[in-house]
């Protein structure tokens, strides 16, 4: 297909076990087989889901919908019951993709949404079509994005976009068929998925997706290319034996947060490796990269637009600003890999475009004179980067509201050395009844997902509002 050409061509086949995740391998006509099988299964669908687990069945589950042109929504395993009720009724989505041996707790909680359950088996063989195979103009996934208010968005995904962002992140990252990528991000988001998963098809490499990303799983798999985000970098240099052993590696790639400097310098002086940071988001896919000929990546630099991308820096008031390496404004972007709007919010729609065509990203950045950019916050304070995960401060501050036991909530991020940020909440309760912290912890871990969860509750008389009653998050922990 032409998506994947990598897998389709067979160069991927030239090893044994073109792909490894969590110790299991399944080779290319194996791969193929069994994907045909769920494609055959799933044609004609307005969309199916996938329990997207670090599996060889989610990888075979996504393959079958882009076989058979079906839209796949990749979730994650650990979503409360209310976010995936809401995903799957938004996107349409009339089965959900799983492998056989899921946890029974878990996949009895998905079924209680009324939608049917698939069951995906690498033993299931089906001969591949001979006709046209989809192109890359129609959706290949959607992705959902948690913004910073609400519920989740959908992102539709095309093939062509995924494409162009493959075949530039190649060239700016030397990323050939004669690579081992070596991670172990989550399948549902576009790290792990987009790029960890389908880039490696797309391109014709080696895949070993570590199931999880331990600094040891790393530091066994003896890869050329690795990715990560902040926290498993920073793992992974707390363990010095294990960050040695990625010292063979050619480019470590960080991204979905930004590298902390203590990290990246502890990584080269562990590695003799500079870390490439990259930028992007799952409405744009990653459209500033550092790359692998630049032997001067430094921390905080993301590099420059990947071919096809424009970037521009605007003032408050939409005006142009000057690439001087001091002046901060929000960054814009346009281009290739850029999708064309959220699933039903035409407003959202509207509101996240310019006049002229431009994606607000609505982080701020500097650009220096020789075009490399530099991320250095967010034009809100209420998207949290932890983990690697983008978390919504209103998604979360709902699932607190939703407790009987709450009256008030408001959620921020607060520095993390190990998570990049990681979630605080103040929280008012109501006079009516007593709660706890954990209690309200594990309320929120049971409505959203485990990631989502806050790390800290801080329980307040009050809240600091202005004048307009909204809440001074600048304020919080200070009155």
């Amino acid at each position: 297909m032409e998506l994947l050409p990598g897998l389709m061509s067979g160069s991927a086949d030239a090893r044994t076990g073109s792909l490894t995740i969590a110790g299991r391998s399944l080779g290319r006509e194996a791969l193929l087989s069994a994907a045909g099988a769920v494609a055959s299964r799933i044609a004609g669908a307005p969309a199916a889901a996938v329990y997207a687990s670090a599996s060889l069945e989610t990888a075979v589950a996504v393959l079958g919908g882009l076989l058979s042109g079906v839209p796949i929504v990749p979730v994650a395993p650990d979503t409360g019951h209310r976010e995936l009720h809401h995903v799957l009724s938004d996107s349409g989505a009339v089965l959900v993709l799983a492998g056989q041996d899921e946890p029974g707790v878990e996949m009895a909680s998905w079924a209680s949404c009324g939608v049917p359950i698939a069951s995906v088996s690498l033993s299931e063989h089906c001969t591949l079509p001979t006709g046209p195979t989809p192109g890359l103009d129609g959706t290949a996934l959607v992705l959902y994005t948690s913004g910073t208010t609400g519920v989740p968005k959908g992102v539709p995904v095309t093939g062509r976009a995924i494409a162009a962002d493959l075949d530039a992140l190649a060239e700016a990252w030397a990323w050939t068929p004669e690579d081992t990528l070596v991670h172990g991000l989550p399948l549902f988001h576009v790290h792990g998925l987009v790029l960890g998963l389908l880039g490696p098809l797309r391109i014709g490499s080696k895949l070993v997706h570590t199931g999880k990303p331990t600094p040891e799983g790393y530091a066994r798999a003896n890869g050329s290319l690795y990715f990560g985000v902040p926290t498993v970098w920073s793992r992974i240099t707390q363990d010095p034996e294990s960050a040695k052993a990625l010292s063979g590696a050619r480019l470590l790639v960080s991204g979905s947060a930004a590298l902390p400097a203590p990290v990246f310098e502890r990584l080269e002086g562990l590695t003799g490796l500079r870390p490439a940071e990259r930028y992007g988001m799952t409405e744009t896919l990653i459209t500033v990269a550092a790359r692998a000929d630049n032997a001067h990546r430094r921390p905080g630099a993301v590099g420059k637009p990947i071919r096809g991308v424009e970037t521009r820096l605007v003032s408050e008031e939409g005006e142009a600003l000057p690439y001087d390496g001091t002046t901060v404004g929000e960054l814009q972007v346009r281009g290739a890999t850029v999708f064309d709007g959220y699933l039903r919010r035409p407003e959202a729609t509207a509101a996240s475009f310019t006049e002229d065509g431009w994606f607000r990203t609505g982080d701020m950045a500097v650009i220096e004179p020789d075009g490399t950019h530099r991320i250095v916050g967010r034009a809100s304070t209420d998207l949290i980067k932890s983990g690697g995960y983008r978390i919504g401060a209103g998604e979360v501050e709902n699932a607190l509201l939703a407790h009987p036991a709450v009256r008030e909530a408001a959620v921020i991020g607060v520095p993390d050395d190990d998570l990049g940020q990681r979630i605080v909440a103040y929280v008012v309760p109501d006079a009516r009844g007593a709660v706890s912290e954990q209690e309200l912890i594990d309320s929120v871990a049971r409505d959203l997902s485990v990631h989502k969860r806050p790390r800290k509750i801080k329980f307040v008389d009050s809240l600091p509002r202005n004048a307009m009653g909204k809440v001074r998050k600048d304020q919080l922990g200070k009155h």
